[in-house]
Formats: structure tokens, C-alpha cells, sequence
């Protein structure tokens, strides 16, 4: 609330005593604004807002070696217990983690973070960097997903980040792209990817969003509104894409934003829903599909050293499907 302004009567002085006295004069003093932790915004033609400080991001913990990365997405389903099962591996993991969307079922609400995600994934909530779904934004604005993680999820209008983990660069998109038309050519996400980008011009870049744009699975052919963000990586020379939205795991052969075998200049694309929700069928493999798996809940841990990576799914107990590689970085 701005203080009322005290006005000051001063008394213009007399000049004769045949001179008529003056009209007195009005004179405005504004006190001064109390201290605040806002910034004032200069008013507009609209409204005078105050901006926010920006949030203060806490540094991940340091680890020794080359930096470990492990996640997944899908995860968090309140009527089962696959969760607790896929947290207990990266329990055991030191590394960073992500996750690939879809955090908590079904609707993303903070009653599901508090009450599930918190109890499993969340005992390595200071050392997760996650990303959105569509089932985040069940609640209005993924608030609750925003509110749970706090500032380490980036700006609540926006959804997408940046940050660097050893040598690697590493970038979150929010492919939920309807609202805001946050992938198309002209968006503020796709501009402000070229920009940071061209600002990190990393040996190795990894990104990670939540619906795929190759998939063999459910939403075969439904992720073509991500081409763009992929161009852009692809043209920068990014190496790895990891994604969730199909529950199941698939590793592809690098590509280009067409779908067409790259080994030279292509992105491998690495789908990991295996979070903890129930996990959907693979009718059959699609060109440049290497490995898939669809009865198996786990996590995918990946070393990245200065120009390679290498990467190693691990299921839960009690089931054995297992992927692992290298490859190096471009």
C-alpha cells in the first residue's frame, strides 16, 4: 500500500499591508517508501506491480568423480508401490537426479506431493532437478509441483531451465506446449533455448522434456510439436534427449529432427517411463529403435565424463531386464 501524501501549507509572506493577501499555496511532500525486499516497478498504462526477487537456486550437493545422473519419469502413483521400489535404487546411487515429468499421480496435486512423492522420491529432493507433465498440470498452473519444488523448478510461468553438471551442459523443457505455445519457432522457450545454448557452448549437452517426439509406444506419431525444440538442439550439437509420457523404456539411435540415422550429428533419445505407474505395451519396434522394454519398472544412470557418456538401466528387484552402453560426444 503506497502512503498518503502530507501536504504542507506554506504561507506566502506579506509584501504591504495594501496588498492582498495570496491564495496560500499547496506544496506535496512524499515520505519515504518503508524498506522493503521488493524492487518498485515504475507504473504502466495498466497497472504499477512490484516484481519479486528473483528465487535464489540452491547449489546441488558436490559428488567425487565424474558426475552420475539418474532418473526417470511416470512416477508417483498413490495406489501402488513401484515407486518405492524405483526410489530405493537411486537411494543407494549417489548423483544427481531427474525427472522426466509426471511426477505425481494423477493430477499433480499438492496433497499427492506431500503425501506420496514426498515419501519416496522426495528423501532426494534437495539433489532432484525435475521436469513437467502433462499430469503435473492437473492442478492449476502445476502449482503444486512448483510449490513442492520451489525454486530449483525454474520460473512457475515459464517451466523450462539450464544448469551445468561437470562438463556437461544440461537443459529442461517444458513440452507442454499448448499453453503458452511454448514449442513453436517464435516462443519465448524456443528463443531463450538458442540464446542459452549459443551462451553454453558445452563439448556435451544433454536435454530432457516429457513427451517424446520418437516413440514405438502409445503415443506413437503424437509428439511432432517438440520438432522445432529438437532442431535446436540437433543444430547445436547436443548429444542426449531423455523423455517420459509412454510408460515403458526405449533407446533409439541417434537421429536427426526428421527420424532419419544419424551417427554423426544425431541425438539419441532414451524414453524412460518406468517411474513407478503402470507401464504401457510396445506393439512393435519403429525404425532406429535399438532396445525396448515394457514389463520392467526401473532407472536410467548415466556417467558423464568430459566427452563421453554411458548409460545403464537398472530395474527393481525382482525384475531383469537390463540396457547399458557408451557412446561418445560430438
Amino acid at each position: 500500500m503506497k502512503p498518503h501524501s502530507i501536504l504542507i501549507i506554506t504561507l506566502v509572506a506579506l509584501t504591504s499591508c495594501a496588498t492582498p493577501t495570496p491564495t496560500p499555496t499547496l506544496v506535496p511532500t512524499v515520505t519515504p517508501l518503508p524498506t522493503s525486499t521488493f524492487t518498485p516497478v515504475p507504473p504502466t498504462a495498466t497497472s504499477a506491480p512490484t516484481a519479486t526477487p528473483a528465487p535464489t537456486i540452491p547449489p546441488l550437493p558436490t559428488f567425487s568423480g565424474d558426475p552420475v545422473f539418474i532418473g526417470a519419469g511416470d512416477i508417483v502413483d498413490c495406489f501402488n508401490g513401484w515407486s518405492e521400489k524405483t526410489a530405493a535404487i537411486i537411494e543407494k546411487t549417489q548423483g544427481v537426479v531427474f525427472t522426466t515429468g509426471d511426477n505425481a499421480y494423477d493430477s499433480g496435486s499438492p496433497d499427492q506431493f506431500k503425501n506420496c512423492y514426498d515419501k519416496t522420491w522426495g528423501k532426494f529432493k534437495d539433489r532432484t532437478k525435475p521436469s513437467l507433465g502433462n499430469h503435473d498440470y492437473g492442478t492449476l498452473g502445476a502449482s503444486g509441483y512448483f510449490n513442492y519444488f520451489g525454486a530449483v523448478a525454474g520460473d512457475r510461468l515459464k517451466g523450462y531451465y539450464s544448469y551445468d553438471l561437470g562438463a556437461w551442459h544440461i537443459v529442461v523443457i517444458n513440452s507442454n506446449c499448448i499453453e503458452r505455445n511454448r514449442c513453436n519457432e517464435n516462443s519465448d522457450q524456443v528463443k531463450w533455448l538458442r540464446e542459452d545454448l549459443n551462451a553454453h557452448p558445452a563439448k556435451c549437452t544433454l536435454a530432457y522434456w516429457h513427451n517424446p517426439l520418437y516413440t514405438a509406444g502409445s503415443y506413437k506419431g503424437q509428439g511432432q510439436f517438440m520438432q522445432t525444440v529438437w532442431q535446436t538442439l540437433y543444430d547445436a550439437g547436443a548429444e542426449v534427449v531423455l523423455n517420459g509420457h509412454d510408460h515403458n523404456y526405449q533407446r533409439f539411435a541417434p537421429q536427426d529432427a526428421n527420424g532419419k540415422l544419424d551417427k554423426e550429428k544425431g541425438m539419441r533419445e532414451f524414453v524412460v517411463g518406468t517411474g513407478g505407474k503402470d507401464l504401457y505395451n510396445i506393439p512393435q519396434p519403429i525404425p532406429n529403435l535399438e532396445a525396448f522394454n515394457f514389463t520392467s519398472f526401473g532407472v536410467i544412470k548415466f556417467t558423464l565424463r568430459a566427452a563421453s557418456y554411458e548409460w545403464q538401466f537398472i530395474p527393481v528387484e525382482g525384475q531383469t531386464f537390463k540396457d547399458e552402453g557408451k557412446d561418445t560426444c560430438h
